[in-house]
């Protein structure tokens, strides 16, 4: 936002480009939870383009970002985030696209400042981005900018490189003294991630997932239900996916065509999704055990747990909710 109107502020003409990879964190969980009905629900590229004045071109890139995910040239942060492979995929998608014969753009802004990532946003690093992208010096840093050496478009007098901006580091003061000054009064997080792969919790989840598969691989489905539920792995071969409210369990629920649903019908209770191959009666008594336990019903002496099929089959199961020293902390994902 910052980068974009300091640009504007000088003339230039600014469209966005937003790139969705499928583990984007905004927008996704707050609209599945109950719990945070009450919190503004919105696209923050769109809302930020609405504040900027700006065209926004929405790219979807989940196929084509997989082998960025799987195959980071640079490998990846302290999680499963592979930022400087990230930004240097993303800024080449943007040069393609921007000095494509039907769009005829000059330069390229990003909002990046030295030191506010540790991954890829490092004096080091920066030129790298610029140079493996394709960018080159027509990738623009107007935050921090007067840090770096002169970009084409400050030789070529398309910018005034004196009205750009020296920031560094993490303190995210400056540009919020900036904002104030350009008049926005709300905007997203100035500091953490926006993608989950730099969450600890969910890259667990999805080593898990290549872990239990046997193959570093994922689908839009697999990354989305990664975000929602309590993951629980009691064997190898299945897990539980539980919800912890009733957004979650309306969002597990659009799921009974793909996995075995678990419901308690006795006391109200979560939904829960089975995931697994060549489950056994053992297994499943234990996934709805699992899923008693988290019910209204987990000190009842037994509990009602309906078992649906992909298929439209359904069986119902009466068991003893799984006791507290039995639900083994180990199965956490």
């Amino acid at each position: 936002m910052l980068a974009a109107r300091v640009i504007q502020e000088q003339g230039v003409h600014v469209e966005g480009i937003n790139f969705f990879t499928g583990f984007c964190v905004e927008g996704h969980t707050h609209a599945i939870r109950r719990r945070d009905v009450d919190k503004q629900k919105r696209n923050n590229a769109l809302w930020v383009a609405e504040q900027l004045g700006i065209k926004l071109h929405i790219v979807d890139v989940i196929e084509e970002y997989k082998d960025v995910v799987l195959n980071p040239k640079h490998g990846y942060g302290q999680h499963l985030n592979p930022c400087l492979d990230c930004k240097i995929f993303m800024v080449n998608k943007a040069a393609a696209w921007a000095w494509a014969e039907e769009n005829g753009f000059d330069f390229i802004i990003t909002g990046e400042v030295i030191g506010q990532r540790p991954k890829s946003q490092r004096r080091e690093t920066m030129p790298i981005v610029a140079r493996e992208s394709g960018a080159d010096d027509r990738l623009l840093r107007p935050l921090c900018a007067k840090n770096l050496p002169e970009t084409l478009p400050e030789r070529e007098g398309w910018v005034d490189r004196s009205r750009l901006y020296d920031f560094h580091g993490r303190n995210r003061k400056p540009q919020i003294e900036l904002a104030k000054q350009f008049g926005f009064t709300e905007y997203s997080q100035p500091a953490g991630g926006c993608c989950f792969l730099t969450d600890a919790n969910y890259s667990k989840k999805l080593a898990d997932l290549w872990r239990s598969r046997g193959s570093r691989d994922y689908e839009l489905d697999d990354i989305m239900l990664l975000k929602v539920g309590r993951h629980l792995r009691p064997r190898p071969h299945f897990k539980v996916i539980v919800g912890r409210e009733e957004g979650e369990n309306h969002y597990l629920s659009g799921y009974k065509h793909q996995f075995v649903t678990l419901n308690t019908t006795s006391h109200p209770g979560p939904t829960a999704l089975v995931d697994g191959e060549n489950l056994d009666a053992s297994d499943l008594t234990l996934a709805a055990r699992i899923v008693a336990r988290y019910s209204q019903g987990r000190d009842a002496p037994e509990v009602t747990v309906e078992a649906g099929y992909p298929g439209g089959d359904a069986m119902t199961l009466k068991i003893a909710p799984l006791a507290s020293p039995e639900l083994d902390p180990a199965w956490h994902v």
